[in-house]
């Protein structure tokens, strides 16, 4: 049995939490950008954000930081998927000392 096939067999048992945690330690291990987020001059002052949406991705973070749970992301922004919500995380853990100081920006607008 193949590593790829045992993982497999494993993911039906994990729980949500876990599995948003192995996306992003998949998309950290691969090379290049984090599919789903995007940079656009003038857009989000320049900041990393869910594709084709004004959400950045520090603000997924700090929502996720002050409680806020993935049902409650999902239902404020009905445009965003649970997979946007992977890859903002996923975005944020191959890139945290970016979004730590735009938190700390935006705290001090």
């Amino acid at each position: 049995m193949t590593t790829f096939e045992q993982v497999k067999e494993l993911i039906p048992a994990m729980t949500s939490q876990e599995k948003l945690r192995l996306i992003g330690l998949l998309a950290q291990d691969l090379e290049g950008p984090v599919p789903g987020i995007e940079r656009t001059p003038g857009i989000c002052g320049g900041s990393a954000r869910i594709a084709g949406t004004r959400i950045p991705v520090w603000a997924i973070v700090q929502y996720t930081r002050l409680g806020v749970g993935q049902a409650e992301l999902l239902q404020a922004y009905p445009t965003v998927s649970a997979d946007d919500l992977a890859n903002a995380l996923a975005y944020y853990r191959a890139h945290p000392d970016e979004i730590a100081s735009e938190i700390l920006e935006n705290e001090a607008a």
